[in-house]
């Protein structure tokens, strides 16, 4: 058998599905996730249901940052690709939780690298995020834009992430690419996201909090179109470019990166506002949202706008699936899994 892809964060939203591709594809997956109760661990499991009948698929119960454990799944089955999407998420709950983003997020990050470094691993993919941009003000966002001043922890550890792989590519030679996503969404998404939070609220009649009048905006980005450019990239390890002689380095500037080394924006690049979203939803879902204003939240950001001309460089391939579309799925999904009329 073929060695397998490892993924981590396997039983969360954009693992499941990228677990579920890769699997139709006919490649083996080795799942890694430690099911913990930031969300509902139940959705977590139903997740990792779906995949347990699949041939090829092997799941382990594991935390990233216990670096016995992932060597020894790593020595066990020696893939040769790893996607690495374990992470703590959320924004605000750094405000309260921040160990949580230290040991998952730098600690599982370096356990990872580590263990990619020790096997020569072939390719490292890891889930960055569009957070990183921060209070960048230049629109769309760009993977040649600097991104120097986070407004949350969680976008200063996916930041670091970044940090610490490039130096791994520079001082190892290990192929990493760290994918930049914006807002995913569809079904089986996560409980803390908007998205989920409204749908929610608009079919059991509940407020909605919305904050700073509604007025910021997102570059949502469907789940499939995630996946797929995830997938493609994945098959695209990159290469050191150029010469190494440091006379060359001199000539390329001061800026340039010796290493197999990207970061990928993975966005749609069509951004909506909170007032939007909430009108698609309540055309989709038939009711109307019932709205608890708020002020703007610490560690949010005004908007996300990704530009996709790398994306489209590398892989010929940009997110197409429409917003609406996308809300259609979700909507119908949920109603399912709720068991709601």
């Amino acid at each position: 058998m073929n060695a397998p892809v490892l993924v981590t964060g396997a039983a969360g939203f954009i693992g499941m599905h990228l677990c579920r591709r890769l699997l139709a594809d006919g490649r083996p997956v080795v799942g890694i996730d430690n099911l913990n109760d930031y969300y509902d661990p139940r959705l977590k499991r139903a997740r990792i249901s779906l995949l347990a009948g699949s041939d090829g698929f092997a799941f382990h119960e594991a935390d990233v940052a216990d670096r016995a454990a992932i060597d020894a799944l790593f020595d066990r089955h020696r893939p040769r690709q790893v996607v690495h999407l374990a992470a703590q998420a959320g924004v605000r709950y750094a405000l309260t939780n921040p160990m949580a983003y230290s040991a998952s997020n730098l600690t599982g990050m370096t356990v990872i690298l580590e263990a990619c470094r020790r096997l020569q691993t072939g390719h490292l993919v890891f889930a960055s995020s569009s957070s990183v941009y921060g209070a960048n003000r230049k629109l769309p966002f760009s993977e040649s834009d600097p991104v120097d001043h986070p407004v949350s922890l969680y976008a200063a550890t996916k930041r670091a992430n970044e940090l610490m792989a490039h130096s791994y590519a520079h001082l190892f030679g290990l192929p990493v690419t760290g994918l930049r996503y914006f807002t995913v969404y569809g079904p089986w998404g996560r409980p803390d996201m908007a998205i989920w939070k409204f749908t929610d609220a608009l079919l059991r009649g509940r407020p909605i909090d919305v904050y700073a009048g509604g007025v910021l905006s997102r570059d949502f980005t469907y789940v499939d179109d995630t996946v797929e450019a995830t997938v493609r990239l994945l098959d695209m390890p990159p290469a050191a470019p150029g010469s190494k002689d440091p006379a060359d380095w001199n000539a390329a500037g001061p800026d340039t990166s010796w290493a197999p080394f990207e970061v990928v924006n993975l966005g749609r690049s069509d951004p909506v506002s909170v007032n939007e979203l909430i009108s698609a939803l309540e055309s989709i879902t038939g009711r109307r949202a019932l709205r608890n204003e708020m002020g703007m939240q610490p560690g949010d950001v005004e908007r996300t706008f990704s530009a996709t001309d790398k994306l489209a460089r590398l892989t010929g391939f940009t997110p197409r699936v429409a917003l609406d579309e996308g809300l259609r799925a979700f909507v119908a999904w949920f109603r399912g899994y709720h068991r709601i009329d």
